[in-house]
């Protein structure tokens, strides 16, 4: 196995290890699981890079890697949705988006397709990944009892960025691979 599909493997392995921190309850929980999210969200930017720079792009990186994307996303966004964060209306938008893309690749696969992430995912995933880390960010803060101004606001304002670069992925990938549904 090379690197990059360790690196993304290691991310999927980081999924418990931010759940624990940010459900155990102790000082900093908020922090530590911040740190954890950072680490496995940086995985993401370094097994691209790596597997694009040295030529090891492979068939399980192409799946894998959005999938790991999609699991340790999601995970953060019911944690964030736990604690009031984020809406049950948009944790369910977001995740209905990565059911209907990943739907779709399990479609395109017995076909002999493999459906890799394009720019317009990856601009959501990078979104995703700033506005739950700043979201982690304020929790961390608030448990230390700093009061951020704005930070309602702020977050409400990324979490519309995000729900938008969502819903425009989505649309753009059914459109984009809208004959691999022609024969369903």
């Amino acid at each position: 196995m090379n690197l990059p599909n360790r690196l993304t493997l290691l991310r999927v392995a980081l999924i418990p290890v931010f759940l624990l921190f940010f459900f155990l309850l102790f000082p900093g929980h908020y922090f530590w699981a911040l740190a954890v999210f950072i680490a496995a969200s940086f995985t993401d930017l370094l097994d691209g890079r790596i597997a694009r720079s040295r030529n090891l792009i492979t068939d399980f990186g192409k799946f894998m890697d959005p999938l790991a994307d999609k699991l340790l996303v999601v995970s953060a966004l019911v944690c964030l949705m736990s604690c009031a964060v984020a809406p049950a209306l948009v944790v369910i938008i977001l995740i209905s988006r990565e059911f209907l893309v990943t739907s779709l690749r399990l479609v395109a696969a017995p076909k002999g397709l493999v459906i890799a992430a394009d720019r317009w995912g990856k601009y959501k995933t990078v979104s995703q990944m700033v506005w739950i880390s700043a979201a982690l960010l304020l929790l961390s803060l608030g448990d230390m009892g700093v009061a951020v101004p704005g930070a309602r606001i702020f977050n409400a304002v990324c979490m519309g960025i995000v729900t938008a670069l969502t819903l425009i992925s989505g649309v753009n990938y059914l459109w984009k691979n809208r004959e691999v549904l022609k024969d369903c």
